[in-house]
């Protein structure tokens, strides 16, 4: 019956949108906390105090929820429908990661998962075997046939170690880049997972299948892989323009090119992106006025119009000061003596950041 119930929540994990959905125990991922020890011990989480906060949760999903015997993981793709590096060679427009080009992720694929975590709920309720012993009818992991399972859901905003679960489940492997791949999907998908007091049957794990490809290493603009495999989030374009609070480091930004919110290119040139799956939701799509938008415009925005041009968007998040401050420094890397007047617009802007990335831009631009 378990096995049935596996079968089943796979295919209705497949109605509701995700393309892959497998099985791990919360315990299966021994390698977690050495590696996550090591990558706080080295500083390279920068400025997100939070890993190292709960890193007792996060470096063992098991003492996240005690009571949870299997988690389900599941992978909903977003992949792009446009060469997302496309917009590197435009320096008079902004480069937006392709997942936040639309609407805010956490709040979709977080749907799904609770009405996936439901029917799960409902599915083993129902579901049952009888008791060779003693006749009755019993529910499959052992509880009251009245009582339904419990189920947690999560997606990037809580302690769990994501990635190590997906690679112990077979969702894929922790590529090069850190990134979750598949040979079946590439790496443009969201993870997501529910954690769940069933007992379900485990699937086997993944293994590494990169090979001696190095292309995620090497087109990495800041040299934020120290070694394969190892992150360095304080040269990570993602980490610089998203968490990183303040000013960047001088050196670091002539490399963030045009890169206003995130950065793609180590999934980019994933060869076993060839087989990435078609986004299932037209919510991922991008949104015209996000695909390449012009620097100029952005500069301009005052925080009534970050909100309204964001609403809905994970970009939204970072508050206008912080998006500012990387489209100035996008301006000051583009060399285009026509963003001038912008960036001098915000030399005495309130904000600090804002006020110097403005007095950089102007520096390294002509005129």
């Amino acid at each position: 019956m378990a096995e049935a119930l596996h079968e089943r929540l796979k295919a209705q994990a497949r109605a509701e949108g995700f393309i892959a959905a497998r099985i791990c125990r919360p315990w299966d991922v021994p390698k977690v906390p050495e590696r996550l020890a090591a990558f706080l011990d080295a500083g390279r989480h920068g400025q997100m105090g939070w890993m190292a906060e709960r890193s007792h949760w996060r470096s063992d999903p098991a003492a996240l929820w005690p009571q949870a015997r299997s988690v389900i993981m599941l992978a909903e793709s977003y992949a792009p429908d446009h060469d997302p590096l496309a917009v590197l060679g435009q320096p008079d427009r902004g480069a937006i990661s392709v997942y936040a080009q639309n609407r805010d992720y956490h709040d979709l694929v977080k749907k799904r998962l609770k009405r996936l975590a439901r029917w799960l709920i409902e599915a083993a309720r129902k579901g049952g075997c009888r008791d060779e012993q003693t006749g009755k009818w019993v529910r499959l992991d052992g509880g009251d046939p009245q009582d339904a399972p419990e189920v947690k859901v999560f997606v990037d905003t809580a302690p769990v170690p994501e990635k190590p679960l997906g690679q112990a489940a077979g969702l894929g492997w922790q590529g090069k880049h850190t990134n979750l791949v598949s040979r079946d999907w590439g790496s443009w998908a969201f993870i997501g997972s529910v954690f769940t007091t069933l007992d379900l049957p485990a699937d086997a794990p993944e293994r590494d299948h990169c090979g001696n490809c190095r292309a995620c290493l090497d087109i990495c603009p800041t040299d934020a892989f120290p070694a394969p495999y190892q992150l360095d989030a304080r040269r990570c374009i993602s980490y610089l323009t998203i968490e990183h609070k303040g000013p960047v480091d001088e050196e670091l930004r002539a490399r963030l090119g045009n890169r206003i919110y995130g950065c793609d290119d180590c999934l980019a040139v994933c060869p076993w992106n060839k087989f990435a799956a078609a986004a299932s939701d037209i919510r991922y799509a991008a949104r015209d006025d996000l695909r390449a938008p012009k620097l100029a415009d952005l500069a301009a925005l005052d925080d009534a119009g970050f909100r309204a041009l964001f609403s809905g968007s994970p970009i939204k998040r970072i508050g206008r000061d912080r998006f500012v401050r990387n489209v100035l420094y996008a301006i000051g890397n583009s060399g285009d003596r026509g963003l001038r007047a912008a960036a001098r617009a915000l030399i005495d802007d309130p904000d600090p950041a804002v006020a110097d990335a403005a007095r950089w831009a102007v520096a390294r631009l002509p005129g």
